[in-house]
């Protein structure tokens, strides 16, 4: 564990927090994509499936046990709360997210670590991870106005994995043998996603604007 590494999972989870104050309190899911939402909530089954296994620490344990949680109370909100799902924008949200799925487990099955169920499945949940936003991107653009909690949303899951490239570099100079290229260029795939993203957020904080991204 070292500053950058908690500072990426204190921001992964205030992205959540977010997400949920808006689900849970305002009763909406406007401009939050179910197509991402089912990604991710597969990425942490897929990913932490170890936790029946292995025991690494109370942290590491709990950890897992929020991204589960939440990621699949944020679907259930989504598609049967009756309330929030009259706000869903399905019309807008019709990115073919299923198709990004068989690919990255291909993908897997061809370049991993280690060939074993788990690592399989871990390195699945990476590839898929790296493309999970991409249905919440595109239904940004299509609806182009965008409410601060899902800018916040966004921008706190991009800075999340910022956090963790910074690890990365940290713990390469200051850990021998760590060399992760799976884990590393799916995470700079997955960061460059939100390149674009990033310059209209700060280009609207600069001139004091509602976010907006170009059709």
């Amino acid at each position: 564990m070292n500053i950058f590494r908690l500072a990426g999972d204190m921001t992964h989870l205030a992205s959540v927090l977010v997400l949920l104050l808006k689900i849970h309190t305002i009763k909406s899911c406007a401009g939050v994509s179910l197509k991402t939402q089912e990604l991710y909530a597969i990425v942490f089954a897929m990913r932490y499936l170890d936790i029946l296994t292995s025991f690494y620490s109370i942290y590491n344990t709990l950890m897992k046990l929020i991204f589960l949680g939440s990621s699949f109370s944020i679907v259930w909100y989504m598609k049967y709360h009756k309330a929030v799902h009259r706000t869903y924008d399905r019309d807008q949200d019709t990115f073919r997210h299923w198709f990004l799925v068989l690919p990255c487990l291909l993908l897997a099955l061809i370049i991993h670590e280690k060939f074993t169920f788990l690592e399989v499945l871990w390195t699945f949940s990476l590839y898929l991870e790296a493309v999970a936003i991409l249905p919440q991107l595109v239904l940004l653009q299509r609806t182009r106005n965008i409410d601060n909690l899902t800018g916040q949303y966004i921008f706190l899951l991009g800075g999340y994995r910022g956090f963790y490239i910074l690890n990365w570099i940290y713990r390469y100079f200051t850990e021998p043998h760590y060399v992760h290229w799976i884990t590393w260029i799916s995470g700079v795939v997955q960061t460059l996603l939100y390149a674009d993203f990033f310059y209209y957020y700060f280009q609207s904080w600069k001139n004091n604007k509602k976010l907006q991204l170009p059709a």
